[in-house]
């Protein structure tokens, strides 16, 4: 964000946090409730772009217009059930219309997330052949698994925070990932069947 946006963390005064068009008509409560979310989302936001669309400026521009949007419906947001989820989806939105915009083809996670693997001793030419069917393997999985997989082992949050950041419930991840991990198991192991 340009401009509104506080200049430290809670302690921007209102005359600054009203300097958005879109807060005029806000009350204090409002504007402050606004910052505290992006906040809290805007790290995660941006890095979960970035592995979806793999360029830094790619990821702003998305995470910048998902918080725009936000901004512009927060007072409706506010009445939800599950704002959380309303503003995971308008990420998601934005991260296609990126992709869209770029013609990238979309790709599941930052490489980076797997890194680890490669540390293990194993023969390389091997590991890179598991790595690039793992990510075969995960780009097949529904969209939510996904999502799960990726904020879960490729950026390790907790369950809870994966929830959180989703908008859903712990149990709706804890299954995501049980269905996830299943459908992977399946995938690899025909993949095994078909090398040997």
């Amino acid at each position: 964000m340009t401009y509104g946006e506080p200049e430290t963390s809670g302690e921007a005064d209102d005359a600054e946090l009203a300097l958005h068009p879109a807060m005029r008509d806000w009350t204090t409560d409002n504007r402050l409730t606004f910052w505290a979310f992006y906040e809290r989302r805007y790290t995660r936001y941006l890095g979960y772009a970035y592995a979806q669309l793999g360029s830094d400026a790619d990821a702003e521009e998305a995470v910048a217009h998902t918080f725009e949007q936000i901004m512009k419906k927060w007072l409706y947001m506010l009445g939800m059930e599950s704002l959380d989820g309303y503003a995971w989806s308008i990420l998601k939105g934005r991260i296609i219309d990126e992709r869209r915009k770029r013609a990238k083809r979309p790709e599941p996670t930052d490489v980076t997330a797997f890194e680890a693997v490669l540390a293990d001793g194993r023969d390389d030419y091997e590991v890179l052949a598991g790595t690039i069917h793992f990510y075969t393997a995960v780009r097949r999985l529904s969209e939510r698994q996904r999502d799960v997989v990726v904020l879960r082992y490729g950026f390790d949050l907790s369950t809870a925070a994966t929830a959180e950041l989703m908008g859903v419930e712990e149990a709706t991840v804890r299954s995501q990932l049980r269905l996830a991990r299943n459908r992977l198991l399946q995938l690899l192991a025909s993949h095994r069947k078909v090398r040997t």
